[in-house]
Order: C-alpha cells, then sequence, then structure tokens
C-alpha cells in the first residue's frame, strides 16, 4: 500500500527534488489530495527522515499538518450483502462475498484460504492473519450450516478462489466498487464485512473473547470500534432474574 502510495502522480513534485530542497508547501500541495492513510505514513515518512539524521527539522511543522479527518466507517447490511450475491453473475466473486459475510475474514484472508485451511472432521476453518506476526495463534472458526454448504461446493484441493487468490487486494476492491456503484450502493467496502460479523457477533451475545479471536484483534479498543454500532437488546433484569 505504500508503495502505491507514492507512486501516486502528486509525489512528481518531489520525486526527483533533493531531500533539503524540499519546502512545506512542497508537502502542502501532495498532501491535499491525499485520504487519511497516505496523510498519516507521509509524516511518518517525515519523522523517520528527521530521526535518522537526513534533515535536522521537519520540513512541514506538525502544527501546520492538515489534520486527518477519516471517513465513517460501518458494516455492510444484510440486505445489501443480499443485493450484491443475488446480481453477481460471477460464482467465485459471489462465493468469496459469502464466505466474508460468515467468517468475517479480511479480504486478503479470505482470498488467501486452500483447502488445506478446512478441517472437515471437526467442521473448522483454521488460518493465520496475514497481517499478524507468523507465531500469532491461528483463527479457528467453527462452520454452520451455511458456511458449511458454500465450502462444500468450493475446490477440494488448492486455492478456493483460484483467480481471486492471483489478484492484489486494490482489484478485488475495485471489482467490488464497480458491484456497489452498479446497485447505487455507498459508504461500504469489502472490510465492512468484518464490522458486519462483529456487530452481528455482538447482538446474537458471543462472549468478547471469543469474538476479538475470529476477527484477530488483540486490543478490546479495536474490536469495540468494529461492533460500536451493534443493536443490543437488554433483557428485562426481572425475567433474567428469574430464569
Amino acid at each position: 500500500r505504500r508503495r502505491r502510495l507514492y507512486a501516486k502522480s502528486c509525489f512528481d513534485v518531489i520525486r526527483d527534488k533533493p531531500l533539503i530542497e524540499t519546502t512545506s508547501d512542497d508537502l502542502m500541495r501532495i498532501l491535499k489530495p491525499l485520504g487519511s492513510f497516505d496523510n498519516r505514513h507521509l509524516k511518518l515518512a517525515q519523522n523517520y527522515a528527521v530521526k535518522i539524521g537526513w534533515i535536522d527539522r521537519d520540513i512541514l511543522p506538525s502544527k501546520l499538518w492538515p489534520k486527518i479527518t477519516s471517513k465513517p466507517k460501518r458494516a455492510i447490511t444484510l440486505e445489501e450483502h443480499e443485493r450484491i450475491v443475488s446480481t453477481e453473475h460471477n460464482a467465485e466473486h459471489k462465493a468469496f462475498y459469502e464466505l466474508l459475510w460468515w467468517t468475517g475474514a479480511a479480504q486478503t484472508d479470505g482470498a488467501s484460504l486452500t483447502a488445506e485451511n478446512i478441517n472437515w472432521v471437526n467442521e473448522t476453518i483454521i488460518y493465520h492473519r496475514r497481517k499478524l506476526k507468523q507465531d500469532s495463534p491461528p483463527a479457528i472458526l467453527k462452520m454452520g450450516s451455511k458456511l458449511k454448504a458454500l465450502l462444500m461446493d468450493l475446490p477440494s484441493e488448492g486455492p478456493l478462489f483460484p483467480k481471486l487468490n492471483q489478484q492484489g487486494a486494490e482489484h478485488r476492491s475495485a471489482e467490488f466498487s464497480r458491484r456497489l456503484k452498479i446497485l447505487g450502493i455507498k459508504g461500504v467496502s469489502l472490510h465492512s464485512y468484518r464490522y458486519a460479523w462483529a456487530e452481528r457477533a455482538l447482538e446474537a451475545g458471543l462472549p468478547e473473547r471469543i469474538a476479538m479471536k475470529a476477527l484477530g484483534h488483540s486490543s478490546k479498543a479495536i474490536h469495540h470500534a468494529y461492533a460500536k454500532n451493534a443493536v443490543v437488546e437488554v433483557p428485562s433484569l426481572e425475567n433474567y432474574a428469574k430464569d
């Protein structure tokens, strides 16, 4: 993602300019069209340059750095998901979106799954999250009937999604965005499937520690951000106490 960031045309302003000749105006011109991720990582690059002595002070002081305004993130709804899969004619894409709905997997993790990740004896999916350290514990998800039926229709050896497995995240995201545009659905991305899973888990009463394990969250704060829009109906304490 950083490679894609620095390949953007807005960086042509400084691409061939010596670092010591780079001005705050140059950075402001670059920052103008950038999103929150790009903004954050350009600032990290400046901090790194100062730290290792490439420059002796910030080119653009922190106080003048444009504030990061993140776009609101939300879960994809069941109705939106059903519209997407019902109008998707590509069988592999359709199965991929269904897998994300039932597992809450990140898109790269889901697209990278192979038949070897499925334990049919225990009816579980076992995989390591790509963004976590190699020695981190794997996510182990028990299959429900619908997820089991879905997996039974996928390849019995090798990648579950042979074509999607070969594509980059940006390609899968672009294809999903085209589908959303056709349907007039706004405000969601493939990552919205993780928000949806977290909210459904909370609404269903799944213990937080288990939900965190499934999504690969090591921080409760991060997990709370994913599930914050869940609608939880609190039972009557009177009736609950009687039970």
